[in-house]
């Protein structure tokens, strides 16, 4: 069971406070951000910020004021006195803006994927139709597992996260089929080269390591993929970007309350 810090929601024309409403399964988008520390940070603050309102625009949910309204939001609703280690999530759709703060679960090493086939809507924006993946992950404890959604036979990304495959030294990640994250972008800078590809199921066999990266997972290394006896190999690479996300983390600003 899921247990908020916070859970609130606002009309986006005025702001004013109403009933929690989590949106999910509306025409909109989220965004969810790893807060920590204190004084808190926000890791790849302003990349988050930058694709939420780029993609509610592509929605057609405009607002001149929607950057300044957001961290309104934020500011009103954190805290300068609290230690964070928790995940903030904005879902904004025509009407209403909802923020909530749940506590961030570390990933163990003995990371099981699920696998199950089912496509996200519009799979390349980070829109809130995931009632369907979230029937499955309120069932998991996420800490040591995730559902990898299949589609035609290929694996495209996870409930929570993009999807890494190592072979042969060599990184790979689906061709398409899903949104790449923050956490994906940054990782694009540290590796020389991901190469884009259908990952298909019945090559799953052929790969040394899983990662799955995202703001919610960090990096997690993948245990086993039960229903085709997948066991990783190594740790190798996990290791590697694990040290490059560590470092981030580390050169992270503390997030300026306006």
């Amino acid at each position: 069971m899921v247990k908020y810090l916070l859970k609130k929601s606002y009309q986006l024309k005025d702001l004013k406070q109403i009933e929690f409403q989590d949106l999910w399964g509306d025409h909109g988008i989220f965004t969810t951000m790893w807060i920590f520390g204190k004084p808190a940070k926000i890791l790849f603050f302003n990349n988050h910020l930058k694709n939420l309102i780029s993609s509610l625009k592509k929605y057609q949910i405009k607002k001149r004021s929607l950057k300044t309204d957001i961290l309104k939001i934020i500011n009103k609703n954190l805290s300068k006195k609290r230690k964070y280690n928790h995940l903030l999530r904005v879902a904004i759709n025509k009407n209403i803006i909802s923020i909530s703060l749940r506590k961030r679960v570390k990933p163990k090493l003995n990371f099981n994927l699920k696998l199950v086939k089912l496509k996200r809507e519009k799979p390349e924006y980070k829109n809130l139709k995931y009632k369907k993946i979230l029937s499955y992950l309120s069932k998991m404890d996420n800490s040591k597992s995730d559902i990898a959604l299949v589609s035609n036979n290929r694996l495209l990304e996870t409930g929570t996260s993009n999807l890494l495959f190592v072979k042969d030294q060599k990184f790979f990640t689906p061709k398409k089929g899903y949104y790449e994250g923050n956490t994906y972008k940054f990782f694009k800078t540290k590796i020389r080269k991901i190469i884009k590809k259908d990952i298909l199921l019945k090559e799953i066999k052929k790969y040394d390591e899983i990662l799955l990266i995202g703001s919610g997972k960090g990096v997690a290394s993948v245990r086993t993929i039960n229903e085709i006896k997948w066991k990783r190999k190594n740790l190798e690479k996990f290791n590697i970007l694990s040290k490059h996300y560590h470092a981030e983390m580390n050169k992270c600003n503390s997030y300026k309350f306006k």
